[in-house]
């Protein structure tokens, strides 16, 4: 049953935090919550600013977002060049289509300068609004792909368990995390998982190495498993993130590209976290030496300031789906926006002329690692991985045994919230705290997000 406004959110320019946190419960509807713990706990924390690598609540207390966001605010808050960029573009054309065999020329430019920074080959850009949306695309073209081949029983996609790959029906099928199938028909058919490079939960008393080669045989496995002839695709994030920010063994993805050579298997690589510069390189795919057919991008593509996501196809496969006769049934309203591409352009003339992936790869990175590396000594912190500025921090009471905590979370969750209390962001996975706070955080503030960390470990540990 539908309500009246209320009032003092309709007139009042500054409403309380009571007021707004009330309207929230009563109103709006949250991602991956539940929603009646969140009543309980009083409502959700209102953002009302952020400032380079801080964000202020409603009540004015301060956060280091150690999440840059989700995973996606590389440049950092409050850069008035974006929302200039905007601006002028919204002025001059807010929004148009790319339906109608028309385009923009800000679209038009961002996916020249996309493929200028892809890996060699990867020149075709199909643009969308976000992660999801993209690997949505991604199924459509691996599928036109063997159907224009003339092998159309081509139709498996293989992805890893603990992947993430979006929350759409299709995406959520593609994502590895059990969690995301509680409804019936996820997976959607013809989807099938491979074990995890998870060495920290999974590798024994083998060494990482050895442990990478096991878990690419994973994958050939389960390819061999359903057919090779029926397999269109492989999917994989360079570094699974949402999984615990699962940095693969070095022996991984050299014998994982072996494979699906061997078989004659398209390989998407999802860059939605790993893109822009978040490993040290532009794109995750150089940091690992992967040759993708597909890559997926979003995130920090804008900063997070705009909706944009993008499929990067690489010639093999766009001249077979896209340059032979036959329409491509497929697309968005919001596919190219305008708005959203100028801030994109912006977003990564900003990233170039500031040489901020450079400075993740010889500076910034490298420090953020060795400073959380330092926690090692603390009884309760079984492992730190990470590449570039993306980190987890696994927390465990069997440092030597490496056996799950049980429950899964009573060891990460309280340290999450103290983490928030002490006036860090961070996220929980299973047992680890994962970061990845804005490329253009200081050397202080490092040193400031290892000593909160450390601090709320302690205090719920303790």
């Amino acid at each position: 049953m539908s309500s009246t406004p209320n009032p003092d959110l309709r007139n009042d320019p500054s409403p309380s935090t009571a007021t707004l946190k009330a309207a929230d419960l009563a109103h709006h509807l949250h991602p991956f919550t539940d929603h009646g713990e969140l009543a309980g706990e009083g409502g959700a924390r209102v953002i009302v600013s952020a400032k380079g690598c801080y964000l202020t609540d409603s009540d004015g207390d301060r956060l280091l977002d150690g999440m840059g966001g989700l995973w996606c605010v590389n440049i950092g808050y409050g850069r008035s060049e974006l929302a200039e960029a905007a601006a002028r573009q919204m002025r001059e054309l807010p929004y148009y289509n790319t339906f109608f065999k028309t385009t923009m020329p800000v679209t038009t430019l961002l996916a020249e300068e996309l493929a200028e920074l892809a890996p060699e080959g990867l020149n075709r850009v199909f643009f969308a609004a976000s992660g999801s949306e993209a690997n949505d695309t991604n199924i459509r073209i691996v599928r036109s792909y063997w159907q224009k081949r003339g092998e159309p029983q081509r139709t498996v996609i293989v992805s890893r368990k603990l992947a993430y790959h979006g929350s759409t029906i299709a995406a959520a099928s593609l994502t590895g995390l059990a969690s995301m199938h509680d409804i019936p028909g996820i997976p959607i058919p013809d989807i099938h998982h491979a074990p995890a490079p998870n060495w920290w939960g999974e590798g024994g008393d083998m060494s990482p190495d050895e442990f990478g080669l096991k878990a690419a045989r994973g994958v050939e496995e389960t390819i061999l498993a359903v057919g090779p002839e029926r397999v269109a695709a492989f999917i994989g994030e360079p570094v699974q993130g949402a999984g615990g920010v699962l940095v693969p063994p070095s022996s991984y993805w050299p014998e994982v590209q072996r494979i699906c050579r061997k078989y004659g298997i398209l390989l998407i690589a999802d860059e939605v976290i790993c893109g822009f510069g978040r490993t040290g390189e532009w794109f995750g795919s150089q940091t690992f030496g992967i040759a993708p057919d597909i890559m997926t991008v979003a995130k920090g593509l804008s900063s997070g300031y705009q909706p944009i996501s993008a499929s990067i196809v690489h010639d093999r496969v766009a001249e077979v789906v896209f340059d032979t006769p036959g329409r491509f049934p497929h697309g968005y309203t919001y596919s190219g926006h305008p708005v959203a591409a100028a801030v994109a352009r912006e977003n990564l003339a900003i990233l170039r002329r500031e040489g901020i992936v450079e400075r993740v790869g010889a500076d910034i990175g490298p420090y953020f690692q060795q400073q959380l590396a330092t926690l090692l000594d603390h009884p309760l912190v079984g492992e730190v991985r990470g590449v570039g500025l993306m980190a987890a921090v696994e927390l465990t009471r069997d440092k030597a045994g490496r056996s799950e905590v049980q429950p899964v979370g009573s060891m990460s969750t309280p340290v999450r919230n103290a983490c928030f209390a002490n006036g860090l962001a961070t996220r929980a996975v299973r047992d680890c705290l994962v970061f990845s706070p804005p490329l253009v955080i200081s050397h202080a503030e490092v040193d400031e997000l290892v000593s909160i960390l450390r601090r709320s470990i302690d205090e719920a540990l303790g």
